[in-house]
């Protein structure tokens, strides 16, 4: 397949501090060095995709407006430091409510949306986040999975990606690095 290379990101606990079903923009903290991250990957051509499950809104905990205010608020402070996210595919279901869905993570239903929509090429892409279900997908779809290992990363994703495989970094900074240097030089980009 050809198309754009993408970082296919988690949103909460890899961009941003995870509050916990975030629903007031003014709880938006960026994690260190997640704006330069996503700066550099805009540097490169890289298309910045956010995949996020959103449980939340299927929970009634709060409102596609609120999810939206806080999404917002994420791409307004990236672009104060220069940065910005290209597209956002969010799963707003949660499977005790509203019974299975294929978009909710790790399923693949909204990275294959983005693929076909935004012309990606899912084996030149990284797939980044601090649980395995925001890595997984990469198995199937292809590309480079990043694990963060955070200090909330639960053992079990850890031990998920030791047993397959996937490596994994102290940062979304680290993650990008490693990703930016497997991709070959283009002009300007050097």
């Amino acid at each position: 397949m050809t198309g754009r290379p993408a970082a296919f990101l988690d949103r909460d606990g890899t961009i941003i501090r995870d509050a916990n079903y975030i629903r007031d923009p003014r709880d938006v903290e960026m994690l260190p060095g997640a704006a330069a991250a996503i700066g550099r990957l805009n540097a490169h051509g890289v298309a910045v995709v956010v995949v996020t499950n959103q449980s939340g809104i299927g929970r009634g905990l709060f409102t596609i407006k609120d999810y939206e205010a806080v999404r917002a608020r994420v791409e307004a402070l990236l672009a104060e430091s220069g940065a910005r996210i290209d597209a956002t595919y969010v799963c707003p279901h949660n499977p005790d409510v509203t019974g299975p869905c294929q978009c909710r993570k790790p399923g693949t239903a909204l990275y294959r949306k983005a693929i076909e929509e935004l012309a990606l090429d899912p084996a030149s892409s990284v797939y980044v986040g601090d649980r395995w279900r925001d890595v997984a997908p990469a198995l199937t779809l292809g590309g480079l999975p990043v694990l963060l290992d955070m200090a909330w990363t639960p053992a079990d994703d850890r031990i998920d990606a030791l047993r397959n495989g996937v490596v994994t970094a102290a940062s979304l900074a680290e993650a990008v690095d490693r990703y930016l240097s497997t991709l070959p030089a283009s002009p300007g980009t050097q």
